[in-house]
């Protein structure tokens, strides 16, 4: 299961995860519209467009409909504001709290009670790297990224004799339009500023991020649990 399918690290999730034989249960907002989810299954053999109104609820739906879940991906997403310290606005606090920490606990808590039944699974919750170089202006959305990447370790350290393993994918400078639209940085332009920036030169791609992401769920390296692994190109 992949929630917020449409935005940041979701369709490369979602694609590389259908080449790679999932049957994949689709969450995204817009999906309470019927002709929305038909047209998002459309030409997408093996991805199923899910009505459920809460991501944590598209995790009870796919246990019901397929009666087990291998793999959940929380896919969270909110606006990096600009936002200094001292124009702090408790209501816009609350709200990017509830989309980047309470909605990826509330989905893990959701998965982890019936994969620690079945005794096996695989959590990823898919957060950023901005905590590693807070910016001026973001230290509510870098601090609440911190907590959600913190919260899969711990998860990792609880869930692990259980078979099932937690990490935290924490990407920067993932082409998306949700943060990096490449009408902005895929120009000469914006290809000499990612050069200065990082030692990759270049936006990540959603065919790695989605690889990254089966290869998580893969079963091969189950020992590798409780990591939060930086997907920036060699930025840190």
């Amino acid at each position: 299961m992949v929630t917020h399918v449409t935005r940041y690290a979701g369709p490369g999730c979602v694609e590389a995860l259908r080449k790679a034989g999932y049957t994949v249960l689709c969450h995204d907002e817009t999906f309470l519209d019927e002709a929305e989810r038909t047209a998002y299954e459309d030409g997408r053999d093996g991805a199923v467009a899910c009505p459920a109104r809460t991501a944590a609820g598209a995790v009870g739906q796919a246990v019901k409909r397929y009666g087990r879940l291998d793999l959940v991906v929380s896919n969270d997403v909110h606006p990096a504001r600009y936002l200094p310290v001292d124009q702090a606005d408790p209501a816009e606090l609350r709200q990017a709290a509830e989309a980047l920490l309470v909605t990826p606990a509330a989905v893990l808590a959701k998965a982890a009670a019936h994969m620690k039944r079945r005794g096996s699974g695989h959590i990823v919750l898919m957060t950023s790297a901005a905590p590693l170089r807070p910016e001026a202006g973001f230290s509510a959305y870098s601090s609440l990224r911190a907590g959600a990447s913190a919260y899969a370790r711990a998860a990792a350290r609880e869930l692990a004799p259980h078979g099932v393993t937690v990490h935290a994918v924490a990407p920067n400078f993932l082409r998306s339009e949700t943060y990096y639209p490449p009408e902005l940085w895929e120009t000469d332009e914006g290809r000499a500023r990612l050069r200065d920036l990082l030692p990759a030169g270049r936006l990540g791609t959603a065919e790695e991020i989605g690889d990254l992401v089966v290869f998580l769920g893969s079963g091969s390296a189950d020992f590798l649990t409780g990591d939060v692994l930086h997907f920036t190109g060699g930025w840190m």
